[in-house]
C-alpha cells in the first residue's frame, strides 16, 4: 500500500508540474506579441485582384543628387550637417538606382510581384519649384521607369512626395510651414498627372505627413531639423506649435491636388488618389478605463490627425478637446475642399506599443526607454511603453520602440475600418530589420527572421480580410537597403542587399520566400528550388535582353 501511495504521489506531482509549465508558457505568451504562431500563409488566402508588391523612395535609392539637371534637395543640404545622420552617411550614391533602374525593375520582375511603388523626386522633376522649368531629364527618368514596369506586368503605385523637395523652396518661404508651399506642391503634382498619369492608375500624394511633421518639427532630426526643449535643443522652432501648422499646409495641398486630379485627369485616365500615414498601433498598457482611453487618443493624435480631416472635412475632435487655440483650423470652404479627398487609405505599419495616460497619472521621462514631451498636448497626454510587468510586447528589431507583433496589422486595420468604413485600404509599407547585436547584423544574408515576420504579418493581414476588412494590397519595405534618413545605413530593412563598394544587388533569403510565396509554393520547397540570380559582373540579370526594354 505504502508502494502504491508513492506511485500515486509521483505521478500526481508530475502532473501538477507540467500544469504549472503549461500555464507559465501561456502567460509569457499572452504579453509577448512575438509568441504568435500564426498558420502557414498562402497567397490564395487573400482575394482575386490583390496587389502584393515592394516599396521604395527615390532619394532613399537613386543617388546622382546633381546629375541631368536634378537641384539639391531639403535632404541633400540637410545629410552634411555635422550630427545630422549616424557615420556621416549621405545619399550621393545611395544604389544608385539612377543608373541601375532597369537591372532593378528586373530584379522586382524576378520577385513575380503585382506592383512596385515607388516616389518621385520634386527636385528631378521641377528643380526651381513653381518658378522654373520642368526638367526634361527628370521626366525621362519615370517614364523609362514607369514603361519598363508595364511591359512586364508590374503595376507602378506611384508616390508624389516621399519627404524632399528641392532646398530652394525651404530657402524661398520655409518649405512646409507656410501656406505658399500649398500651390508649389499643386503644381509639381500637376507635373505629375500631365507626364505620367495617362500610365499610372494609383497615385499616393504624401507619404507620412503625420511622421513627417512629428519627426522635421517637433523632434528636429529631419530637415529642416526644428524643434523645442524637452524634445530636443535645436536653434530653431517649437515642438508645441510647428509640427500643427505644417501637417494643416500638408493636409490642403494634399486636397487641392486631388481637387485638380478629379477635374482635369482623372475623367481620363482613370486612376485612384490616396495618402500613405504612419500606422502605428497603440494597446492600453492596463485593463484601467483610463489607458484605454489613451490607447484611443494616441490613434487619433497619429493616425486619424492624418485621416479624419481628409474623410470628415476636420480635425479629430480628441485633438480639439486637448489642443484648442493651437490646433489651426479649416474655413468651411477648405472643409468642404478636404471632405472626401482620398479615394483609399495606405497605412504604413511596423509597431506595436503600449498606451499609458498622462493626463491623470505621473508620466515625466526619466530614462532611456521613454520618450520627452509625453506629458504634453501634442503627444496627446500619452505615454508609449514596450513592456509590461517586465514582459516586451515582441521580439526587438533594430528600430527603436519597433518589435515583431503580428497582430498589430490587424488591429490597425480593424481601427481604421471602424473608423472610416468606406474607404479601402492598402498596405503600402510594412518591414523588418534585423537589430544590431556587437556591431555586427546576425546572419544578414539568411534571414530567417525577416522571413518569419512577413509570413506572420501576412497571415494577420488575411484573417483581417477574412473578418471584413477591404484591404487590396500588401507592399513589404523594402526592395533593397537604402538610405533610411537619419539612421543613414545602419537599418537594414531590403529583400535584397546591396555591396556599397560594387552595388552588386545580393538577394536574401527574403527574397527568395517573397517570390515562391507569390508562386504558391511554400516554405518547406524552399531549398530544393533554384536561387533568384545575383547580378552579374556587368551588372545585369544573366539571360535578360535589356536592351530591347529600353524605352524613351
Amino acid at each position: 500500500m505504502k508502494i502504491t501511495a508513492s506511485i500515486t504521489y509521483y505521478y500526481f506531482f508530475c502532473f501538477l508540474l507540467v500544469i504549472l509549465l503549461i500555464s507559465a508558457k501561456a502567460i509569457a505568451e499572452e504579453g509577448n506579441g512575438n509568441a504568435e504562431q500564426p498558420a502557414e500563409v498562402k497567397k490564395s488566402d487573400f482575394p482575386d485582384g490583390f496587389l502584393f508588391g515592394v516599396s521604395t523612395s527615390s532619394y532613399q535609392i537613386e543617388g546622382a543628387i546633381l546629375d541631368d539637371g536634378k537641384s539639391l534637395s531639403n535632404w541633400d543640404v540637410f545629410v552634411r550637417k555635422r550630427g545630422s545622420v549616424n557615420n556621416g552617411d549621405t545619399a550621393d550614391i545611395a544604389a544608385d538606382h539612377y543608373h541601375r533602374y532597369l537591372e532593378d525593375i528586373e530584379i522586382i520582375h524576378s520577385l513575380g510581384v503585382d506592383a512596385y511603388r515607388f516616389s518621385i523626386s520634386w527636385a528631378r522633376i521641377l528643380p526651381r519649384g513653381k518658378l522654373g522649368d520642368v526638367n526634361p531629364a527628370g521626366i525621362m527618368f519615370y517614364n523609362k521607369i514607369i514603361d519598363n514596369l508595364l511591359i512586364r506586368g508590374i503595376k507602378p503605385f506611384v508616390t508624389i512626395h516621399h519627404y524632399d523637395f528641392p532646398q530652394e523652396l525651404l530657402d524661398r518661404y520655409g518649405g512646409w510651414l507656410s501656406p505658399f508651399m500649398q500651390d508649389d506642391y499643386v503644381r509639381f503634382a500637376e507635373t505629375c498627372f500631365k507626364y505620367f498619369g495617362d500610365r499610372v492608375r494609383y497615385w499616393i500624394t504624401m507619404n507620412e505627413a503625420n511622421l513627417l511633421s512629428e519627426l522635421a518639427y517637433e523632434k528636429g532630426i529631419y530637415p529642416p531639423g526644428h524643434c523645442s526643449p524637452p524634445f530636443g535643443n535645436c536653434s530653431a522652432g517649437n515642438s508645441d506649435i510647428e509640427p500643427l501648422i505644417a501637417m494643416h499646409n500638408m493636409l490642403l495641398a494634399h486636397s487641392k491636388a486631388v481637387k485638380l486630379y478629379r477635374e482635369q485627369f482623372q475623367h481620363k485616365q482613370g486612376g485612384m488618389m490616396g495618402v500613405a500615414v504612419s500606422a502605428m498601433m497603440y494597446e492600453p498598457l492596463s485593463d484601467d478605463e483610463l489607458d484605454k482611453e489613451a490607447a484611443n487618443r494616441a490613434l487619433a493624435f497619429s493616425l486619424a490627425w492624418g485621416l479624419d480631416p481628409l474623410v470628415y472635412g476636420d480635425y479629430p475632435p480628441e485633438m480639439r478637446r486637448y489642443h484648442g487655440k493651437e490646433l489651426p483650423t479649416f474655413t468651411s470652404e477648405e472643409k468642404q475642399l478636404l471632405s472626401n479627398s482620398t479615394d483609399f487609405i495606405g497605412l504604413n505599419h511596423y509597431a506595436t506599443v503600449y498606451a499609458k495616460d498622462c493626463i491623470y497619472s505621473n508620466c515625466m521621462c526619466s530614462n532611456t526607454t521613454c520618450l520627452p514631451g509625453e506629458n504634453r498636448a501634442i503627444k496627446g497626454f500619452v505615454s508609449t511603453i514596450t513592456e509590461r510587468d517586465g514582459v516586451p510586447i515582441g521580439e526587438p528589431t533594430g528600430m527603436f520602440q519597433t518589435f515583431i507583433v503580428p497582430r498589430g496589422i490587424k488591429e490597425i486595420v480593424d481601427y481604421a475600418k471602424k473608423r472610416y468604413p468606406d474607404k479601402p485600404v492598402f498596405i503600402v509599407e510594412n518591414g523588418y530589420c534585423p537589430p544590431w547585436e556587437h556591431g555586427e547584423v546576425d546572419d544578414l544574408q539568411h534571414d530567417t527572421k525577416r522571413v518569419e515576420y512577413h509570413k506572420a504579418y501576412i497571415a494577420s493581414l488575411a484573417q483581417a480580410i477574412r473578418d471584413g476588412a477591404d484591404v487590396r494590397g500588401y507592399f513589404i519595405w523594402t526592395l533593397m537597403d537604402a538610405f533610411v534618413w537619419s539612421s543613414g545605413y545602419d537599418l537594414k530593412f531590403g529583400l535584397y542587399s546591396f555591396d556599397r563598394v560594387t552595388l552588386n544587388r545580393i538577394p536574401r533569403l527574403s527574397a527568395k520566400w517573397y517570390r515562391d510565396f507569390l508562386r504558391k509554393t511554400s516554405l518547406k520547397d524552399l531549398e530544393s528550388r533554384s536561387a533568384i540570380p545575383a547580378i552579374n559582373q556587368d551588372g545585369l540579370v544573366p539571360n535578360v535582353k535589356h536592351g530591347s526594354a529600353e524605352m524613351a
